[in-house]
């Protein structure tokens, strides 16, 4: 089994909330994560290197400078699933349909993305949209959130609340 821990919209600052947040992620909820995914709006990039020598693939949020780190979409796989990653831009509505669109002609089983602090996981079209909300500003969501994603013999993701 593979099991991804998927974030966006963390928008920490300071190196010390990095490490706090990635830190208690990988205690509590991702202790068995093998890779991490990040949509975007990271802020400070040095959350991309705080979760204990997991692999993290990121792509560049509205509120990230430009990195060669950070591209603005990819395209990653694990155990045969096909991921497209991307922020996302815009109003809520209609951000599904946004991002994806930014990957027409593309054969996914998963998009992840973020943008609007808002989780959702579900499955359109046979392909599964999951937008992990913000672990840190969660705006106009009802709680703190972040994704898990495993694949086995099927693909699954699920929404998990953060309680903290």
């Amino acid at each position: 089994m593979i099991r991804i821990g998927v974030l966006s919209d963390t928008h920490l600052m300071r190196w010390e909330d990095c490490d706090a947040l990635a830190q208690r992620l990988m205690r509590k909820l991702w202790s068995e994560v093998d890779v991490v995914l990040h949509a975007g709006d990271i802020v400070n990039p040095d959350l991309l290197d705080c979760f204990g020598g997991k692999e993290v693939y990121a792509v560049r949020g509205n509120m990230d400078p430009p990195s060669p780190r950070l591209p603005n979409q990819r395209i990653v796989t694990f155990g045969g699933c096909r991921f497209g990653m991307v922020h996302g831009w815009g109003s809520p509505e209609g951000i599904e349909e946004r991002v994806v669109g930014a990957f027409a002609g593309e054969e996914l089983d998963v998009i992840i993305y973020g943008h609007s602090h808002l989780p959702i996981c579900r499955e359109v079209e046979g392909i599964l949209l999951l937008n992990p909300g913000s672990a840190t500003d969660r705006r106009k969501a009802p709680f703190h959130s972040v994704g898990l994603i495993e694949i086995d013999d099927n693909l699954s993701g699920r929404i998990l609340r953060l309680d903290w």
